[in-house]
């Protein structure tokens, strides 16, 4: 699949979102729409946040199925439709590529400093200069997934961006990092932590339940 077609940013935050659950919670991958949705909607490791409606998720599902990224779940059981993302057989990504990918899809323009701490749940990078090799194999496929961008006065790190949603404008660049030059605090952080704890037992009891009524269906 080449990049002939730019995603919409809710095609955009599926995709990743999907890319990321499979690596967090894979007893609970495929996901089911409404899991799909509360993952695409979580508060935190997400930039910018969303409020994703089911249409719109079903909407971006179609676009990604169509370009080959993602789609209903091949042999999956019971009554819940459940989807999965297809980013391995449209690019052969290794494990550290789809970490990156998936972080850049969620979280948008980032350091390779940013990008080592934020994919630690999907893939480990062991040093600064792995995540810069692995965003450098991005850059030079054909065609690129991810460019780097012209560094920010008074930074000392280029960022890196994905390019599944076409170039990436100037004003998107000055908005991101206005947002990134906000200081978060301790209790920013821990705030951060019980979302995601939140959202993963939300994406759990919705997996739960429709292992339950799988099994009333098979019944």
């Amino acid at each position: 699949m080449a990049l002939d077609s730019v995603l919409s940013a809710a095609e955009a935050r599926v995709l990743g979102a999907l890319m990321e659950k499979e690596a967090t919670t894979p007893d609970y991958y495929p996901l089911s729409l409404n899991a799909l949705v509360n993952a695409c909607n979580q508060r935190s490791n997400r930039e910018p946040v969303m409020d994703l409606t089911e249409d719109d998720a079903r909407q971006a599902l179609h676009g990604l199925e169509e370009d080959g990224l993602a789609g209903a779940a091949r042999g999956a059981e019971g009554r819940v439709v459940k989807f999965e993302h297809r980013m391995g057989e449209a690019f052969n990504l290794s494990r550290a590529e789809t970490a990156l990918v998936c972080v850049l899809l969620l979280r948008g323009p980032q350091t390779p400093g940013e990008l080592r701490g934020r994919t630690e749940r999907l893939h480990r990078f062991d040093e600064i200069a792995d995540v810069t090799a692995g965003l450098e194999k991005l850059l030079a496929r054909e065609p690129a997934l991810a460019t780097v961008l012209p560094r920010q006065p008074g930074t000392k790190e280029a960022r890196y961006a994905h390019l599944f949603c076409g170039p990436v404008e100037a004003a998107a660049l000055a908005a991101s990092a206005a947002v990134r030059s906000a200081p978060a605090t301790a209790q920013d952080e821990r705030i951060a932590q019980l979302e995601a704890t939140v959202a993963e037992l939300k994406q759990q009891v919705e997996g739960l339940r429709a292992r339950i009524d799988g099994l009333f269906g098979d019944a």
